[in-house]
């Protein structure tokens, strides 16, 4: 989509303050809380404003530049990376849009660049075509649209300030219409609803949210689109959040990798005069690991590099799309069990920080699109069948 020159690796947060998010993930996970602190320094850091264009007063990186830093966050505090991808997906695909032409969310970005955070409230039970279809209801008003109805997994919130929900309005004249827009914090008619006791990724704080007829005003209402269809603004965004989920499980893998090398170096046998790193069941485990890891890694490089240099996936862009997030995210989890067994035991006390790698991966398949849904829009698209064509199945 844009033909921004690609520059090296040139990484906005530094060790010191890398090592210090890596000494408090135990800690976040344990206590089940937010990472406030990492939050607070991320802002500092102006991490939060990493895509917003320098013209609007933020970092200018592109997807790629951005994907490699999330990965690397990932790599020292998985749920910071996780939760923190959800606002920047926002400015990331809101950047790209305004260089295109569409000017559409150039709020936000100026939003973004004076300190709005922007959380993601898409999650619904029992839709699985979250974006194209929805179980609230969105009626229209007198200058906006009211909403109604339960989403879960809601991104930030205890720090989000804007929230991203969508609707339908199944009274449009034109027919089903899905609206997608932000309510703001101090807007009244919504509940946030402590939920999240969770497997892993504990500090995301991804709680539920109950609309209660909140009503957001036109200017935060961003597309009315038919339901079931997609434009250059779902494009971009599937993009930003497919890339960046993607690269949030290599950046997991990529340590489990490191703390796997790292423990087989050290660990002995009375079998072996040297390390377990010289047994030859773990140097092919770790071979797979390796494997694993490199293919998972290009494909996301690819799919970023791609998208910065304005590649035209046309037809097949959500394939390409679902295929790098399901590759990542398998692969991460096929490196972290790996690396588990490599350990011989000792990443299963929870004093190892493997043994929260383990159950932070394990999460990466809940993100859309999940397996299921990944594998049907795939296959279609590559037999040439309708994804929105009805009945789905038979």
């Amino acid at each position: 989509m844009s033909t921004a020159t690609l520059a090296p690796p040139a990484y906005v947060l530094d060790e010191p303050l890398l090592n210090r998010f890596r000494e408090r993930a135990p800690i976040y996970d344990r206590e089940n809380r937010f990472f406030t602190e990492d939050f607070e320094d991320l802002r500092a850091a102006e991490y939060l404003k990493i895509a917003v264009p320098t013209e609007h007063g933020g970092l200018g990186r592109n997807l790629l530049e951005y994907s490699r830093e999330v990965a690397r966050l990932a790599s020292y505090a998985p749920p910071t990376a996780l939760a923190t991808n959800m606002h920047v997906f926002w400015t990331g695909l809101s950047a790209d849009l305004s260089k295109s032409g569409d000017h559409s969310f150039d709020w936000l970005l100026k939003e973004a660049a004076a300190g709005e955070v922007f959380g993601n409230g898409h999650g619904e039970r029992g839709n699985d075509l979250n974006g194209f279809v929805s179980t609230v209801d969105a009626t229209r008003v007198d200058g906006g649209y009211r909403f109604t109805g339960h989403k879960i997994f809601g991104s930030l919130s205890p720090v989000w300030t804007r929230l991203a929900v969508w609707g339908m309005d199944s009274a449009h004249p034109d027919g089903p219409q899905m609206v997608h827009a932000f309510i703001q914090r101090d807007s009244p008619g919504y509940r946030i609803v402590d939920t999240w006791d969770t497997l892993g990724m504990r500090a995301t704080a991804s709680n539920d949210t109950v609309l209660e007829g909140v009503v957001t005003p036109d200017a935060y209402v961003v597309r009315v689109l038919p339901a079931g269809a997609a434009d250059n603004f779902m494009l971009a965004a599937y993009t930003w959040i497919e890339v960046g989920f993607g690269s949030v499980y290599v950046g997991i893998a990529q340590r489990a990798l490191a703390l796997a090398v790292e423990g087989a170096k050290k660990r002995r046998s009375i079998a072996l005069t040297r390390s377990m790193a010289y047994h030859p069941e773990v140097q092919h485990e770790v071979a797979e690991m390796v494997i694993a890891l490199e293919a998972a890694s290009a494909l996301v490089e690819r799919t970023a590099r791609d998208w910065v240099q304005g590649v035209d996936y046309g037809d097949q862009a959500f394939l390409k799309l679902l295929t790098t997030k399901h590759v990542a995210v398998e692969a991460a989890q096929r490196v972290v069990d790996l690396a588990m067994r490599v350990s011989g035991g000792t990443g299963m006390f929870k004093s190892s920080e493997l043994e929260r790698l383990y159950r932070d991966v394990r999460c990466g398949g809940f993100h859309p699109a999940n397996s299921m849904l990944a594998h049907e829009i795939i296959a279609k698209t590559a037999l040439g069948i309708d994804p929105g064509e009805q009945p789905r199945w038979g």
